[in-house]
């Protein structure tokens, strides 16, 4: 794992996590894992404060690890996108992916991504958000998009990496790798501490 940079880490990474994005980019950043998925029905109270709900999620991805050993951190996470206060999940259907790209054309979101990181000892969560600012979109971009497949298991149902991003958006305001699904400035800055003091952040 980064080995140059977390020497003092003695612990395994664990990634509880099926995403390619989240797997890329610990791997594009030098990080050494294994990959250890335990299915969970992703369900938040309804009531619950939408900038919550990422967090609520990864800690409830994590739940699901009990049998941590001592020498393992787990790394659970969870994006999602907020829009006027309105959380956007994953599309159901086509129809469903391109109203949501509709209803954010021309106007700015947020995207959360909460992290969990676990240890047998105990556990640290917390969250990093960027503003996305989308162009005004025609009916047949966003049709032409939603047709390739590409926005179905994405939150809001679109990729900040894939064509979407490249054409769709007009600026950001934050963490690139946030938008992408996983703030690993800010995994590598609590695994710093962990490495450092023997312990997660409180």
């Amino acid at each position: 794992m980064a080995r140059s940079n977390l020497k003092n880490l003695s612990l395994k990474l664990i990634l509880s996590s099926k995403s390619p994005r989240r797997q890329y980019i610990l791997k594009e950043a030098g990080f050494d894992f294994t990959t250890r998925v335990r299915e969970v029905e992703e369900i938040y109270p309804d009531d619950m404060d939408v900038w919550k709900v990422a967090s609520y999620l990864s800690e409830l991805k994590a739940s699901a690890h009990k049998d941590l050993a001592d020498d393992e951190v787990l790394l659970t996470s969870d994006t999602v996108v907020i829009l006027d206060d309105t959380l956007l999940g994953k599309p159901v259907n086509e129809e469903d992916a391109m109203q949501m790209l509709r209803n954010m054309s021309g106007k700015h979101h947020t995207v959360v991504t909460a992290v969990c990181l676990k240890t047998s000892k105990g556990s640290f969560t917390f969250d990093d958000r960027a503003d996305v600012y989308f162009r005004p979109l025609s009916e047949e971009f966003i049709r032409d998009y939603v047709a390739t497949g590409e926005p179905m298991d994405k939150a809001g149902s679109y990729g900040v990496q894939d064509r979407f991003g490249m054409l769709g958006i007009d600026r950001i305001n934050g963490s690139y790798f946030t938008i992408m699904g996983l703030p690993v400035h800010k995994v590598y800055e609590h695994l710093s501490y962990l490495a450092n003091n023997g312990r997660l952040p409180q």
